[in-house]
């Protein structure tokens, strides 16, 4: 007996068969006509993209762990969404992309997404056109954008059609750059114009196990020879350290997580301020953790070169100890992250001696840029903390830029018109302390800690202000060894044992020389004494008072800033 095979499908077999009536509720029926059928025709175009799609392609996202465009909208909201522009073709042209406006937390927020189970999310010319609508609409009704981005790349058969759409949606995209903020999530395979449309948002997410790039390993192979899988070209291994993605997650529920998360602390447009949430966080209250980790940090036997993570200072610092850093895997010798202090929205940036002293390389300038920038823009007021040796020096970094992206760092810096404030902690030396949020580039406020060490250069700088003690030190080396030879050699030992025991007593001697002129460094220069006396620095701050300062700073310089726009639009990237 041969038995009948099962069909997957989505039809409940118990449900009863749906019937869609297009009567007035206690209408009496009476004979229908062209009314009831138009009505019946609208109803099958309005669900004919989510109907026509055959259950294996849903179940093909499913078997590779991607959820359908309409599951991940469900995601971002439980509210129904306003699904725009729905239109399509005969060949359902457009209806691989979806476009609407969310309601989040009370919040509108406009959101596409591709539809993988609709030509591949592959753009066409009608819907790189409404997905240039929409961007239109979040630019001029002020509100944040979401993209949720699985697409194939341009639709072939559509020929330049699809190329066309792609140059209309980023021009749209580029021009609301800088008036409003955007997320991009990316999720699937990713390639061309499937890369560059998200990149040019505010921030990019990326989940494992998935691909953006120029082109996929395919193209590589036959162009270049070259083996390489998606994941060595472009997947979040390689992004994270690039900067190409700012966060990278484990998975799809993650990545739009993530999406919501950073929402709560980006301002809806470039006209208002990041939502304010009000805090149980008592703003006086003592920040005694930072206190331990300085004096562990300090009195350990490397002393004031002892590394620490700046980011439990941070962390300290923030409302219930809640932040969110970008970028977490790239140049962690800088930390950047948005924070509340008060339930306002702070962006912090600080050096991080934990990694490479803190020292700013190319990727950590570049970092600090970006971050600053996007701030800037979007009316969030920034608290720099300074713990640095200077900008790393080497060849490899000159090879790289360095020069550029120092300077990339110092203009970002300039620019700010937000309120901002320094606080230094340890050390801030050279051309690291002077492009670094002081009073000349424009800073509101400069505090420092009891610990700052403050001068043009670190212990190496004992060189230039002692330089005739030290040469005369070292002079005296030949003359101890001489000496210390003489007396050993009289005491009956060998000449040669005589001259090492004497050479090894004199480098003793000048190493004891040059501490002596390293501590005196440290107590006449290396400290924030001088510029208190110039006013370089505004006031000391205690460890445990590093909260309350902040933020009654901050509420004091919010009281009297009044966010607006760029008076001539900046765009988010330089």
């Amino acid at each position: 007996m041969s038995k009948k095979a099962i069909k997957p499908s989505l039809q409940n077999p118990f449900a009863p068969p749906e019937v869609v009536k297009f009567t007035i509720p206690g209408e009496i029926p009476g004979k229908t006509g062209g009314y009831e059928e138009v009505m019946k025709e609208g109803h099958d175009l309005i669900h004919r993209p989510i109907r026509s799609v055959k259950i294996d392609q849903i179940e093909k996202q499913h078997f590779k762990k991607r959820m359908t465009v309409w599951e991940r909208i469900r995601v971002l909201t439980e509210n129904e969404p306003n699904i725009l522009f729905q239109n399509w073709g005969k060949n359902l042209d457009g209806a691989s992309l979806v476009t609407g406006i969310l309601n989040i937390r009370g919040r509108d927020v406009a959101v596409y997404g591709h539809d993988f189970t609709v030509r591949a999310g592959s753009m066409d010319a009608t819907n790189g056109n409404k997905l240039a609508r929409l961007f239109q609409m979040a630019g001029e009704k002020g509100i944040p954008l979401i993209g949720m981005n699985d697409s194939a790349g341009a639709y072939v058969p559509a020929g330049v059609g699809g190329l066309d759409g792609y140059a209309e949606a980023f021009t749209a995209l580029r021009k609301i750059s800088g008036v409003v903020p955007s997320i991009m999530c990316m999720f699937g395979f990713n390639a061309g114009g499937g890369s560059y449309l998200p990149r040019q948002g505010s921030f990019v997410i990326q989940p494992n196990d998935t691909f953006f790039g120029l082109t996929g390993p395919g193209v590589v192979k036959s162009v270049l020879g070259e083996d390489v899988t998606p994941e060595e070209l472009g997947g979040p291994k390689v992004h994270r350290l690039s900067g190409v993605a700012d966060l990278t997650v484990e998975d799809e529920v993650g990545a739009l997580r993530s999406a919501l998360q950073l929402l709560n602390y980006l301002p809806d447009n470039n006209s208002v301020l990041a939502p304010f949430q009000q805090t149980s966080d008592p703003l006086d209250r003592k920040t005694w953790e930072i206190n331990t980790l300085l004096k562990k940090a300090f009195n350990s036997p490397t002393g004031f070169n002892t590394p620490f993570d700046v980011s439990i200072m941070i962390q300290q610092i923030c409302d219930h100890g809640d932040y969110f850093e970008m970028q977490r895997d790239r140049a962690r010798n800088a930390i950047t992250a948005f924070g509340r202090l008060g339930g306002n929205v702070v962006g912090f940036v600080a050096n991080n001696s934990a990694v490479a002293s803190g020292q700013i390389d190319v990727d950590a300038a570049y970092k600090i840029a970006r971050f600053n920038r996007f701030c800037n823009i979007y009316n969030i007021p920034l608290i720099f903390m300074e713990d640095t040796t200077g900008f790393l020096p080497g060849r490899e970094q000159e090879a790289r830029g360095i020069v550029q992206a120092g300077r990339a760092m110092l203009d970002s810096i300039v620019d700010i018109r937000t309120p901002r404030i320094l606080l230094i902690i340890r050390n801030a030396y050279g051309g690291a302390y002077a492009s670094y949020n002081n009073y000349p580039t424009g800073a509101d406020l400069v505090l420092a800690l009891p610990t700052t060490r403050l001068a043009v250069m670190g212990p190496a700088g004992k060189e230039f202000v002692y330089k005739d003690e030290l040469r005369k030190v070292r002079n005296a080396v030949a003359e101890q060894v001489k000496l210390g030879t003489q007396e050993r050699t009289a005491a009956g030992m060998e000449p040669g044992e005589a001259k090492k025991e004497a050479e090894k007593d004199a480098t003793e001697w000048l190493k004891a020389r040059e501490a002596e002129l390293n501590l005196r460094y440290e107590k006449e220069l290396m400290n924030p004494k001088e510029a208190l006396s110039l006013g370089s620095i505004s006031s000391l701050v205690m460890p445990t008072d590093l909260r309350k300062v902040l933020g009654e700073n901050l509420n004091f310089f919010l009281r009297h800033y009044k966010p607006s726009p760029m008076q001539a639009v900046q765009r988010e990237f330089h």
